[in-house]
């Protein structure tokens, strides 16, 4: 295998281990820059990615398992707005509190429905969302460059690969080209201005959240019935904790965010490859490091970048109406 190939093959698995990444920060991107602050990230992607597999088990279809995630996340943004925005909880306690009770919940659920430790049943074939082959990929894969490229990079994922991708231009043209998106960011700049124009604030941000949960439904279902064939236990493994911090290192902005997801999802697929392999004057990798490049950049990203970016103004403030 020559090396060009070993970067294409390296640049596919990043696609496929960024994917739920990039979902995620999205997820976040839209409740944050209506001012609403969302950890549970981590919680609702597990509570999709547990959703998404069972209901996929019972009914053999992955598109009904996503619908399953997709409400199952919708659910717990509406119970994160109805504690945040409603009743002006505290925002951060509100998706830690998710977090923990997902965690505890899907496993305990799992127990109950499967009794296989908090797992599911591994998925058939009919159960999971299967790689779409581009026409004519097989005919092309050994010409020279171009054609590993189109059948090895571009053929062969998953549909919500795909979807993933096309959800960061969707984004930025909901947030910088509509109605909606003007209106978003600016509740999340300047509620009080929002409101005296007659627009609400509540109704925007339970919007904003609605939007999350439908995206970080996707992402969850993605990592149970289309890149694994069943849930595990804490499956997300920080998934939700990195999203969060590729959405402040791009500012929360969609282009910035998929980029520090690629980043990501790079050390990601580096880690698997990396694995055993022996680097000149340094010896063998030990595993262990290699695994935990991810959560160390993420730890040197906020350190260094979370002073510099500027998040809306109104984020994290409950609004109280003028009298």
């Amino acid at each position: 295998m020559d090396t060009f190939q070993l970067i294409i093959l390296l640049l596919d698995a990043t696609l496929r281990t960024s994917t739920p990444l990039i979902l995620a920060a999205l997820a976040g991107m839209f409740s944050e820059r209506s001012g609403t602050i969302n950890l549970a990230l981590e919680g609702m992607m597990l509570g999709g990615a547990f959703s998404a597999a069972a209901v996929a088990f019972y009914v053999g279809s992955p598109w009904v398992g996503l619908l399953a995630a997709i409400a199952t996340t919708i659910a717990l943004s509406l119970l994160h707005g109805f504690a945040c925005i409603t009743h002006k909880g505290n925002q951060v306690v509100s998706g830690m509190a998710i977090n923990i009770l997902m965690s505890g919940l899907t496993a305990l659920v799992g127990i109950a429905l499967f009794a296989q430790g908090g797992k599911t049943p591994a998925l058939d074939k009919g159960s999971r969302f299967q790689p779409i082959t581009f026409p004519g990929a097989d005919a092309v894969q050994d010409v020279p460059v171009l054609g590993l490229i189109y059948s090895e990079l571009l053929s062969g994922h998953n549909i919500l690969v795909y979807v993933a991708f096309l959800a960061v231009p969707a984004a930025w043209w909901v947030m910088y080209r509509t109605r909606f998106g003007l209106r978003l960011r600016a509740v999340g700049e300047n509620p009080g201005a929002v409101d005296t124009a007659g627009i609400g604030v509540v109704a925007m941000r339970y919007r904003a959240v609605i939007c999350s949960g439908v995206l970080v439904g996707m992402s969850g279902a993605y990592l149970s019935t289309a890149q694994g064939a069943s849930f595990l236990q804490d499956m997300t493994a920080g998934k939700g904790y990195i999203a969060l911090a590729a959405m402040v290192f791009g500012k929360w902005r969609p282009f910035p965010a998929l980029a520090a997801c690629l980043l990501f999802g790079f050390l990601d697929a580096a880690a698997t490859r990396l694995q055993g392999v022996v680097l000149p004057g340094i010896g063998e990798v030990p595993v262990q490091l290699v695994q935990a490049l991810p959560y160390i950049l993420t730890v040197i990203l906020l350190a260094g970048f979370i002073g510099r970016a500027i998040p809306p103004k109104a984020l994290g403030r409950p609004y109280v109406k003028e009298r």
